[in-house]
């Protein structure tokens, strides 16, 4: 209640109603939110049953009502203990009965009283008052006036910053010379808690009750001062806004009329043109110009602005609707594909039927590719060259390590620093919507709390999904569908299923001997003499020398090392021509350690044959392509255990189980004893000891190496084996066929036993390598030992 209210209701009459007598007993109502003060007059809305009750009980007789303030303004039905002990007695002086069944009463507060007891509670509360005499102030001394003039000077400062200042209402105050009554009025009207006015109710002491209010007072005032305050500074502000808003519009309204523009508006007009200039999709022109027309509302030195003027230069930067044209020359994709690489001819034929296809349905999508391969054979820069046969533009990202999703998606703009994904800013790079982008080591891709970007690329690589690509920070629809996606691994095992599912895989396997000598003769020699700064005439390498470098100083499918090698040799020709020298100088078998230092490697050809029984050559699989694996058996005097060494997995563990299981129902074939295995104890050992081994591919190796080491025989000569056994000897099929011919190839080795289930896989051998090797196809162990123990005509393939 303001003091306003408190002057219009209450200070026309003065008068003591002391004399009037008031019975002990009196009908109570309970009141919310208010404190009712000696001599206040104040309308109250009575609603409540038990409330309409007592103000009829009070209208019935002698027009007298308690008002006793809740505790707790919130109960509908409060209780004794919910109720202050002290309130007023009023005089019921006016009531009207209003449409919704409520009561509107007017009273006024005759004297202050005490609830003593409670006569009856239902349907009204009926209480037993005590009257409260007001002490009199014997005598106004010094003290007591300064204290009530401080409380008019204090009462006339709020009014005045409330703005309600009234010279009729300070003439009151001023007239007032009672400080009890004094306290009241003011009280009355402080905007306080309803225990602070209770306490100023309860104090009979004048003087007190006069002090209780001049400290509420003093509090009140500096509040509102305060209040006053940030009410100035923020209307100062406002007025200081609009009057720089009015003065920069009215200086463009005159830079207009004299043809002279800030530059602001140019920026603006020059982002409107490039806007219109730009193709680019309707929905996406229409964010555009939404973004724009909030950029000319903003300041332009907000943060604000900012974002939004980088997010539209992103806008006309993406390549909407711009492409190149795509040479479709089939024989030029031939003549390029063939002078950047040799061989890989399952590679370029993918390519040139991708070419046809688009030839004759322009509208085709681009292809998902995944070239697997070991390091080193030319992956990425095979997609350069699908790039320059087709005339399109080339973009490279490598996701080795990548942990965080928004590389792909980009950050939402809600954060600093915000950026499109990689994708995004690729196709910004290379300024076309269908370049070649090529993702290498997609199977190192990880994830952690920030997202898992594999998930991620399930939509960027599906066709069917990727023309409405959604990146975070553009939040708009891209189509990525005329982009020829490629990817590399090293190993599709990593790589999730549906992403994996997504993409076509084809695979690379290691460069043969012949390969790698005509590969180096053609692009890594030419390569290095120029990047050395030599002339082809002062260096003189022969094929039987490059041929040297692969089989002595390299051990690879790739060819990453060789071309390291033949770096090497350059440099050390470089420095001699550097210091004088004229050449030109010839490289040989002979005095390439001159160059290169002694042989880091010797040949599986070279290395000493041991030809004993229990000694078996097998053929593994790896990352870096294929490998030969000795394996050797020893027996010894024992209980029939099986010692296994050499650092080997699980599975090929028990492959080992498996392969001596099959030797020891094969009793009566091997020609031993019943017994003879629970006498002797097997040792199965896998040279380089230092290299973890794994898979089921040496299985029908080791049951060969059990087998030759129990009768005794040597295994034929230059044999090599792969193949799973089971424990009835079956044979069943391994993968990297291709990989391990070659490295049985490299070591010298011209018979190879293979499951018959993978007969159809010699069909990816080069028939260079076919004519050079027999392969045995077998489907049990039984065959597997015919063929190496020569007990029975050769079937080859």
């Amino acid at each position: 209640m303001d003091f306003n209210d408190s002057l219009n209701i209450g200070m026309d009459d003065f008068s003591n109603n002391d004399e009037m007598e008031i019975p002990e007993v009196l009908p109570m109502m309970a009141v919310r939110d208010v404190v009712v003060f000696n001599y206040m007059i104040i309308p109250l809305f009575v609603g409540r049953p038990s409330s309409v009750d007592a103000v009829n009980e009070a209208l019935s007789s002698n027009k007298l009502l308690m008002l006793v303030t809740q505790k707790d303004a919130t109960k509908d039905n409060p209780k004794k203990e919910d109720l202050y002990s002290v309130g007023m007695v009023c005089m019921v002086m006016r009531t009207l009965k209003l449409p919704d069944g409520r009561l509107k009463v007017l009273v006024q507060a005759m004297s202050k009283a005490r609830v003593k007891e409670f006569v009856q509670t239902e349907p009204s509360y009926q209480v037993s008052v005590e009257v409260i005499e007001d002490v009199e102030a014997k005598e106004v001394s010094i003290e007591v006036e300064a204290l009530m003039r401080t409380v008019r000077e204090q009462t006339e400062k709020i009014m005045s910053l409330r703005g309600i200042l009234s010279a009729d209402l300070m003439m009151i105050i001023n007239n007032i010379d009672d400080p009890g009554r004094l306290a009241d009025l003011v009280g009355s009207n402080l905007r306080l808690k309803v225990a602070e006015s209770q306490a100023i109710l309860e104090e009979v002491d004048p003087v007190k009750r006069l002090n209780l209010v001049s400290e509420l007072l003093a509090k009140e005032l500096e509040v509102s001062t305060v209040q006053a305050k940030i009410q100035s500074d923020a209307k100062e502000e406002m007025s200081k806004s609009q009057r720089e808003y009015f003065l920069r519009e009215q200086l463009h309204a005159l830079q207009k009329e004299l043809g002279d523009t800030d530059e602001r508006t140019q920026e603006i007009d020059e982002l409107e043109k490039k806007i219109k200039k730009t193709k680019m999709p309707k929905d996406v022109r229409k964010e555009a110009n939404k973004q724009l027309s909030r950029l000319e509302m903003m300041h332009p030195d907000s943060s604000e602005a900012t974002i939004i003027r980088t997010y539209i230069d992103w806008i006309l930067d993406v390549p909407w609707q711009k492409s190149t044209k795509d040479i479709l020359e089939l024989d030029h994709a031939t003549k390029v594909l063939d002078e950047d690489h040799y061989g890989l001819e399952k590679i370029k034929e993918r390519i040139l039927e991708y070419l046809a296809v688009r030839k004759l349905n322009p509208s085709s999508k681009g292809p998902i590719l995944c070239f697997v391969g070991p390091p080193g054979v030319g992956k990425t820069s095979l997609g350069q060259s699908v790039a320059r046969a087709l005339g399109r533009k080339f973009h490279r990202m490598s996701l080795g390590g990548m942990r965080d999703e928004a590389e792909i998606r980009g950050h939402r703009r809600t954060y600093i620093g915000a950026m499109p994904g990689r994708i995004v800013q690729g196709l910004k790079t290379v300024g076309s919507n269908n370049p070649v982008f090529m993702m290498d080591e997609i199977d190192k891709v990880g994830s952690d709390y920030r997202g898992d970007p594999s998930s991620a690329l399930l939509e960027v690589l599906d066709p069917e999904q990727n023309f409405e690509f959604s990146d975070h920070y553009m939040n708009l629809p891209i189509d990525l569908s005329k982009v020829m996606f490629i990817t590399t691994a090293n190993m599709s095992d990593t790589i999730p299923g549906p992403l994996l599912d997504r993409m076509e895989v084809i695979r690379l396997s290691g460069y043969t001997l012949e390969e790698k000598i005509a590969i180096a003769r053609r692009y890594l020699l030419p390569r290095q003499i120029k990047e050395n700064g030599l002339k082809a005439s002062k260096i003189r390498i022969g094929d039987d020398t490059l041929q040297y470098i692969v089989t002595h100083y390299t051990y690879e499918a790739g060819l990453r090392n060789l071309e390291r090698e033949i770096g090497k040799v350059c440099r050390k020709i470089a420095r001699k021509i550097a210091e004088g020298g004229r050449g030109p100088y010839t490289v040989s078998a002979t005095n390439l350690h001159r160059y290169l230092g002694p042989a880091k490697t010797i040949p599986e050809s070279e290395m000493e044959i041991l030809d004993q029984p229990g000694l078996v050559t097998g053929l593994a699989w790896t990352e870096v392509g294929g490998e030969i694996l000795q394996i050797e058996v020893n027996i010894m005097p024992g209980k029939g255990k099986l010692t296994l060494t050499g650092q080997l997995g699980n599975v090929m563990k028990e492959s080992a189980q498996a392969a001596l299981t099959y030797c020891r129902s094969r009793t009566q074939t091997l020609g031993v004893a019943d017994d003879y295995f629970e006498n002797v104890d097997f040792h199965i050992h896998v040279p380089a000891g230092a290299i973890p081994k794994d898979g089921p591919s040496a299985g029908i190796t080791m049951a060969t190496a059990l087998y030759s080491a129990i009768t005794g025989k040597k295994v034929v000569g230059r044999l090599a084996m792969t193949g799973e056994v089971t424990l009835r000897g079956r044979v069943l099929p391994i993968g990297g066929l291709k990989e391990k011919a070659l490295a049985a190839l490299r070591a010298d080795i011209n018979k190879v036993i293979i499951p018959e289930q993978n007969r159809k896989d010699l069909e990816e051998i080069p028939p260079n390598i076919r004519n050079k090797m027999k392969f045995y196809p077998v489907k049990d162990m039984d065959e597997v030992v015919k063929i190496a123990f020569k007990q029975t005509t050769e079937k080859t393939k």
